[in-house]
């Protein structure tokens, strides 16, 4: 072949290795001497690429045109949890090459392919050459989950940046609710209301709700003290009238400019009829840099009534975002909003136990699903109950009705904090989840010991539980009664296997994913039916069998691989894939709630990008892979 043939071919090889990971981050050496080194090699339809009957493979393989079929080696049962189709830019077997030991899987041309291959003591000689290859095939999805995070925080980071700026509109500033008085209301009862919300400054508004003028803390010296107005006088009598006023398409700029031009501390801020939609204050403007955590716990602990908490709950999503931004994995970050979800719901508690008197029980506030795990994203509902204890049966009703009136309470509260009522009502409101330490004790027990399929729905949601609030004992004797009776029951872990198997990863064989066939959900994938739940639902199944009390997803996986002798690779590859999962999940939520919409589960695979829609493929196929396991410890 002539040289400016096979410099054609090298050229070639460089374009197509340039678009797809982890050849476009490689050093620029190596990738010429890889791009050197390449053969293109064609397959038709139905041929063998490699297989376990080959023995120690000789190539490394790139997938260039077409579609590989992946079969696991050995007989197929009826449910079929070993096939999977790669696409262009797929590399394969990473493991079977790196190790130098035949493949376990059989790849065949599912249409005529080409095929881009590399002899073995070249693949080798790459590794040593390009830090970033070698990382590739030593940790294959945690290299490519990285990556994927990497683009994620640019994406996020100039989002962020945006809502920082100066040239923020100013409906994206509001954050609460004006409170207003008419002109007629007497000046003792606006300063009572200014007390009591803890605000400095009330707008006054006419009967169509357009800003007539605006009272502050300062005009109380000078204008009513002073001058010793009668308390019982109209607030008109000292308002500032026309107060200054800015269209909600104003920026943030044009406020800080109108400030300093008429020497004012508040805007209003008024949609296109004049009707006042909110306030923004001096305070506000200089806010717009981060949130920090700091200052959010600290209002969410000190918060006074309910709607300050309202505030907090807000300023949790937009430091969730900015987290994001900064490139924090999903398993920190939902722990993050779990840990602050958390300081919301005591923080509610606290400020109803105020209300109650629950002198003299021993209570404890659960919290299960999601949050039992911490694992809360952006969209959650409520998931709650209470434990308590009950010395006398002769009183066993009457605390429970003390608790069910503290509880409904509570639910009350987070609803309106942004925690939705839970609609199938596992709420400690319901006296059906407010029980004794003995009743939770014999459900748990009458589900484990006859596993229906209710049983099992709910051994899924109460079993990931956590204490919240109160008494954490009573929680932890409770995990210590359900591990000794699980561990006990194969037919029940069994059954719990069997149920964790009825959703299987969304994998196509032509395809590369099945979407909802659904008109209303068409070309979409639900990330946590159909995706999260595959690695929690196996992992509750190891955690129950192994004696393990973490309800963390990941940490039960980390956890029961090691003691089920599971490598550290394995392990961590199945983490990388569930919080990739959630990280799309986080994603997807925040740019449905931005759009004023109910946050969901849903992507529309078609819409990833190159890097994301390959990294989700290979976090089904990690699933794939963890039920497989849990089919065969189970015998399922």
């Amino acid at each position: 072949m002539s040289n400016s043939a096979t410099q054609m071919l090298v050229a070639a090889a460089l374009e197509f290795l340039r678009r797809h990971p982890p050849f476009d981050r490689m050093e620029a050496e190596a990738l010429h001497y890889l791009a050197e080194r390449l053969k293109l090699a064609y397959y038709e339809k139905d041929a063998p690429i490699a297989s376990p009957e080959m023995g120690v493979l000789r190539n490394f393989y790139l997938l260039q045109r077409g579609k590989v079929l992946v079969r696991g080696a050995g007989e197929v049962g009826l449910i079929d949890y070993t096939t999977m189709t790669l696409s262009p830019g797929e590399s394969f077997p990473i493991g079977a090459v790196t190790a130098q030991r035949p493949s376990t899987n059989v790849y065949t041309a599912l249409e005529d392919v080409f095929c881009y291959e590399l002899a073995v003591e070249d693949y080798f000689t790459v590794m040593r050459m390009s830090p970033v290859f070698n990382l590739f095939c030593t940790q294959y999805i945690a290299t490519l989950a990285n990556q994927s995070r990497q683009q994620l925080q640019q994406e996020f980071a100039q989002r962020a940046a945006e809502q920082q700026t100066m040239n923020s509109p100013l409906s994206s500033i509001i954050t609460k609710e004006a409170i207003c008085a008419s002109p007629e209301t007497s000046l003792r009862e606006v300063i009572g209301i200014m007390a009591a919300s803890h605000i400095g400054s009330i707008i006054v508004v006419d009967a169509e709700r357009r800003p007539a003028g605006i009272f502050t803390q300062s005009d109380v010296l000078k204008r009513v003290v002073l001058p010793g107005v009668p308390l019982e006088s109209p607030i008109a009598s000292v308002m500032s009238p026309d107060p200054h006023t800015l269209p909600m398409a104003s920026s943030a700029y044009d406020a800080v400019l109108a400030m300093a031009m008429h020497g004012i501390r508040h805007v209003l801020v008024i949609d296109e009829g004049g009707r006042l939609k909110g306030v923004v204050s001096e305070r506000d403007l200089f806010a717009l840099q981060r949130v920090g955590l700091r200052q959010i716990r600290q209002s969410i602990e000190t918060a006074p009534d309910i709607r300050l908490l309202c505030q907090a709950a807000s300023d949790v999503r937009g430091l969730a975002l900015n987290m994001l931004a900064q490139g924090v994995g999903a398993e920190q970050l939902t722990q993050f909003i779990s840990a602050l979800n958390d300081t919301l719901t005591r923080r509610v508690i606290q400020l109803n136990l105020d209300r109650h008197d629950l002198y003299g029980i021993d209570w404890a506030w659960l919290s299960f699903g999601s949050e039992g795990r911490d694992e809360q994203t952006f969209s959650t509902d409520q998931d709650n109950g209470l434990i308590f204890v009950c010395t006398d049966i002769m009183d066993r009703e009457q605390t429970q009705l003390r608790l069910l009136d503290f509880a409904r309470d509570i639910n009350a509260d987070l609803d309106r904090v942004g925690f939705p009522l839970c609609p199938g009502k596992i709420m400690a409101g319901n006296p059906e989840w407010c029980l004794t330490v003995e009743e939770w004790e014999e459900k748990f027990l009458g589900w484990v010991r006859t596993p229906e399929p209710k049983a099992l729905l709910n051994a899924s949601i109460f079993f990931d539980f956590r204490p919240l609030y109160g008494q954490f004992h009573l929680a932890h004797r409770l995990r210590l009664s359900l591990l000794k009776a699980t561990q006990e029951n194969r037919l029940f872990l069994r059954m719990m296997a069997q149920n964790a198997l009825s959703v299987t990863p969304p994998l196509g064989k032509i395809r590369d994913f099945v979407t909802d066939a659904d008109p209303a959900f068409h070309g979409t994938i639900d990330l946590k039916k159909y995706g999260a739940r595959l690695f929690v639902d196996a992992a509750r199944v190891f955690a129950l069998a192994a004696g393990v009390g973490a309800t963390n997803t990941a940490q039960r996986l980390r956890l029961t691989g090691a003691a089920q002798k599971v490598s550290s690779d394995e392990s961590a590859g199945l983490v990388e894939s569930l919080n990739f999962i959630q990280l799309l999940r986080l994603r997807h939520q925040n740019f449905e709630l931005e759009q004023g919409r109910a946050g969901n589960n849903r992507i529309d695979p078609d819409e990833l990008n190159e890097l994301d829609r390959r990294i989700l493929k290979e976090a089904f196929r990690q699933a794939r892979k963890l039920q497989q396991r849990l089919k065969l410890d189970f015998q399922v």
